[in-house]
């Protein structure tokens, strides 16, 4: 049975275990679940290896910290003698956040790491090894999966599928995609087995996966398969390499292949507006706008719920604001949405996730335009009477005033639209230029849209050609009517 939530998840290191002087005090102990308690969050999803070491006293693998110690780095020091403070005082650290979330009056899933082979001979990894055609690894990986769901009063497990290449080795070498593909799927349908019977109740059997069906097919993952055999609950598509929101992520075919089953579909909301995977000197996190977009994006395309992680931490009122909205539509329709067009990742791009900005105009040519899709919830239309301003907004490297640069949308052009300029590099104002359209005429509709943009022509002894990027459609309400 399809079942609506709203997840956050947290990785029980960069802002939990890593932090803390010990001896761990309780109220940092429980940090991670009161961060997110009191919002739209009804299930915590708690990722508990990194494939290194557990972050919990397993009696099935290795606990994190036991192979290096004398340590050499405050970070491992402080999530050992952590986790063994609690320990020394009676108290499982796994158990402490479990017994949180309950008390808060939410779910607690466990994730794991599906292609980091915790105790299991390194030889045997990919690409020195074979991965998950070896029998030894599966079995790890399955008794870890089965201690977090009999031994501990977690809701359910989650298999993190979509970790490598930035969290981890591949499942399989390419030559035994083929071959061990339906090894995957018979070790998917005996996790849930464990975990739907297990003793006291039905355990909740989750997934991440990549966001497109052909990179899930080439890993090796048929997820198609494990929907129709009823194996998980839920699924996230996700890459794990790639941090920046995808308001526009490439859900439907996984939306289309859940429909009418019993498993459901969390959009993931990933926490940077940019970062250095995409260019950027330094990561930026999305706004509560940015957010509030993404999650409506995703609730009207069919997502039966949302999942987060990673928001800018300590979290301050921007994150507890969009967690707190992003639950429930009816809280976002009539506030500022900022429709963020997600830029292109070197990384995810070789694995065909690939975006459509920056687009790169090499030379002025009126015939040749540039579309690129984005998606809006906004009713525009029908709420014509309540909308303050729509305004369209990009960057353009290497652009003049004198250069002539069309932009339409669904085909309707720009050209009699307010327009302001502005410079588009605080250090180097010379190098881009800020374009902001005031949109009256020619609006978004609600739904997939096309923005088009050419390089029509550039003045004598000008070549070359301009770089759009930081594209974005922003959308404010108001109470009443702008227009007289």
């Amino acid at each position: 049975m399809k079942q609506k939530r709203v997840i956050y998840a947290n990785d029980a290191r960069h802002f939990y275990l890593f932090v803390f002087d010990p001896p761990m005090a309780m109220e940092d102990a429980w940090r991670p679940i009161d961060d997110v308690a009191g919002t739209s969050v009804d299930t915590f999803a708690y990722m508990v290896e990194r494939g290194d070491g557990l972050f919990y006293p397993s009696k099935v693998g290795q606990r994190f910290g036991s192979d290096i110690q004398p340590f050499d780095h405050v970070a491992y020091y402080h999530v050992w003698y952590n986790m063994q403070s609690l320990i020394d005082r009676g108290l499982d650290p796994l158990t402490v956040l479990i017994d949180r979330a309950h008390d808060k009056g939410m779910d607690f899933i466990a994730s794991v790491r599906m292609t980091n082979y915790l105790g299991v001979d390194r030889s045997q990894l990919v690409p020195e090894g074979r991965g998950f055609v070896h029998e030894e690894i599966r079995e790890a990986k399955f008794n870890v999966l089965k201690e977090l769901a009999h031994d501990y009063p977690t809701e359910g497990i989650e298999m993190d599928f979509s970790c490598p290449p930035g969290g981890g080795p591949p499942a399989l070498r390419e030559e035994d995609v083929d071959e061990h593909t339906s090894t995957i799927t018979d070790f998917v349908g005996s996790v849930a087995e464990t975990v739907h019977n297990r003793p006291g109740g039905r355990g909740v059997v989750g997934a991440r996966i990549y966001p497109t069906e052909a990179m899930n097919r080439r890993a090796g993952y048929d997820v198609r398969k494990w929907i129709e055999d009823g194996s998980v609950d839920y699924l996230v598509p996700m890459m794990y390499t790639y941090f920046i929101l995808d308001q526009h992520m490439p859900i439907d075919w996984v939306l289309e292949a859940a429909e009418g089953t019993g498993t459901s579909v969390y959009g993931m909301l990933q926490p940077h507006l940019m970062d250095e995977g995409s260019g950027a000197p330094e990561r930026v996190f999305a706004s509560s706008e940015h957010m509030r977009a993404g999650a409506m994006n995703m609730w009207d395309r069919g997502a039966d719920g949302l999942y987060t992680f990673f928001g800018d931490w300590p979290h301050g009122d921007g994150v507890r604001r969009y967690l707190t909205d992003m639950g429930d539509p009816d809280l976002m329709v009539e506030k500022t949405k900022r429709y963020f067009l997600a830029e292109r990742n070197a990384q995810a791009a070789d694995m065909e996730y690939d975006q459509a900005a920056p687009v790169e105009i090499s030379e002025a040519d009126p015939d040749t335009k540039y579309d690129i899709p984005f998606y809006v919830s906004d009713d525009i239309e029908g709420k014509s009477d309540r909308i303050k301003s729509v305004v369209l907004r990009m960057k353009v490297d290497n652009l003049m005033t004198h250069d002539t640069l069309s932009v339409s949308i669904n085909g309707t052009s720009l050209a009699d639209e307010p327009m302001s300029r502005d410079y588009g590099h605080p250090f180097g104002p010379y190098a881009a230029q800020q374009l902001e359209f005031y949109l009256h005429g020619a609006r978004p509709r609600k739904g997939w849209n096309t923005l088009s943009v050419s390089l029509d022509a550039r003045p004598e002894n000008m070549e070359g050609g301009v770089t759009v990027h930081d594209v974005e459609i922003i959308i404010e309400y108001s109470s009443y009517p702008s227009r007289l």
